[in-house]
């Protein structure tokens, strides 16, 4: 019978071993299930940031909803953009399941983001994206058409050849290079004369000073489309100090409570708010979808809205300038 006694030990052997794989995660159904871990990289981490925090807020909802580990991350400032490649090649190392990405730079990402791809790990943008394709999938507002908005919104305030200033915020990113692209169409479409484009490097102290020493320099200005929350509030600051609320027109990008503070004083025209909560929410939402081998969109379109003094305390667009969440 010593053939009953090896099968036994066969038996024996084999059971060990599927109950072992399988308790680790070696085996399809296994008993503990693995967890998704993803990194997101943002633009910013400057906590008065308001866009970037309550972009965090949407990625916080999606991570308790969908069971995932999440790591948020990102450079000092958007104009780091050497500190935000870092931290993506950090992330590559770490091996996460999926980077979730919000680009400082539409061409110096390209590398870092082919290499994250290259290591098996699942890339979703948000917010502004690169050259390339690499993503699984893009996430964000239609920044040129945004653009196209501030820029009618800032066409309504003027008279034909009036002079305009755009100032914005790191040169090189897909969102600057959309949405100023959006404002230079509506503009000209108007008759309006734009004097150039100044760069705020993210820095609302900077946006003041550019928008002050365009104020001495040139009295016949009449208006400055600011194209992110930092370059708006420095321009409406600057603005409010200098006197010149209603000589100036200014139409901005998003909706911290300075820019709600600037609409209700009438130093700011008008503002276009994004989605941000959104983007935040479905950069997770899309990532486990990619991760579970389901078809995900190549483009997802946050949507925009314009809002000014007369709209913003219509419900819709109180929910829009107030997104916060209970965490």
């Amino acid at each position: 019978m010593k053939w009953l006694k090896w099968i036994i030990i066969l038996m024996l052997i084999i059971t060990f071993v599927f109950v072992g794989y399988k308790g680790l995660g070696f085996l399809p159904g296994n008993i503990m299930k693995h967890k998704y871990e993803i990194t997101v990289v943002i633009k910013s981490m400057e906590p008065s940031m308001e866009f970037w925090q309550v972009l965090i807020d949407g990625v916080e909802v999606a991570a308790k909803e969908f069971d995932v580990d999440v790591t948020v991350t990102g450079p000092p400032n958007e104009s780091e953009i050497d500190e935000q490649i870092r931290l993506i090649d950090e992330a590559i190392n770490a091996r996460p399941d999926a980077i979730v990405m919000a680009a400082t730079d539409y061409n110096r990402l390209v590398p870092v983001a082919l290499a994250a791809k290259k290591s098996g790990i699942s890339l979703i943008s948000i917010d502004s994206g690169i050259n390339s394709d690499v993503a699984d999938s893009f996430i964000a507002t239609n920044n040129f058409e945004a653009g196209r908005k501030a820029g009618r919104a800032m066409a309504d305030q003027l008279e034909a050849n009036a002079k305009v200033a755009i100032i914005s915020f790191v040169q090189g990113t897909a969102t600057q290079i959309d949405r100023e692209g959006g404002v230079l169409a509506s503009l000209e479409e108007a008759g309006i004369t734009v004097m150039g484009t100044y760069y705020s490097d993210g820095v609302e102290e900077k946006a003041y000073q550019i928008t002050k020493e365009l104020s001495e320099k040139h009295n016949d200005l009449r208006g400055i489309v600011g194209l992110n929350e930092t370059s708006t509030v420095g321009a409406g600051k600057a603005i409010r100090d200098l006197g010149l609320a209603g000589q100036i027109q200014l139409v901005g990008f998003d909706s911290s409570i300075n820019e709600v503070k600037l609409l209700e004083e009438g130093v700011m025209q008008a503002t276009v708010v994004q989605k941000p909560f959104n983007m935040g929410y479905l950069g997770i939402k899309t990532a486990v979808e990619a991760l579970n081998k389901q078809r995900v969109p190549e483009i997802i379109d946050t949507g925009s809205v314009i809002i000014t003094k007369d709209n913003m305390y219509m419900d819709e667009n109180q929910k829009l300038l107030f997104p916060f969440v209970e965490k």
